[in-house]
């Protein structure tokens, strides 16, 4: 990996560390905030391999519609799913119910100079 693609999921993993416990944000929303709108593939990138780095809640990020599209890099078939039932989203068919209620939007909530 490059250093301008570390430095990029550096700023992904800072982002994500601050969504709140019962709620979720979006690949694109996070790459939006980071002036890098059009690189939603590559937070996932980021967030594919963040399951190992502590703090980083994975979980909480995913696609625009709230499908859990990162659900198969999680170990267990459905450890994605549980960890966001235990913050009181309930999904089905792998997409949150009421997604548009526990959207939480970055380029709202931090302030621009966060990163």
């Amino acid at each position: 990996m490059n250093s301008e693609n570390k430095n990029f999921f550096q700023k992904v993993y800072m982002v994500s560390k601050q969504i709140p416990f019962g709620r979720v944000t979006s690949y694109g929303a996070i790459a939006k905030y980071l002036g890098a709108a059009r690189s939603a593939r590559m937070v996932g990138w980021a967030m594919n391999g963040a399951g190992s780095i502590e703090g980083v809640p994975a979980h909480r990020v995913v696609n625009r519609k709230g499908l859990l599209t990162g659900k198969h890099h999680f170990d267990g078939t459905n450890l994605m799913q549980q960890l966001l039932e235990n913050e009181g989203l309930v999904i089905q068919d792998n997409q949150i119910v009421n997604f548009e209620k526990y959207f939480w939007d970055p380029a709202k909530e931090l302030p621009s100079e966060f990163y």
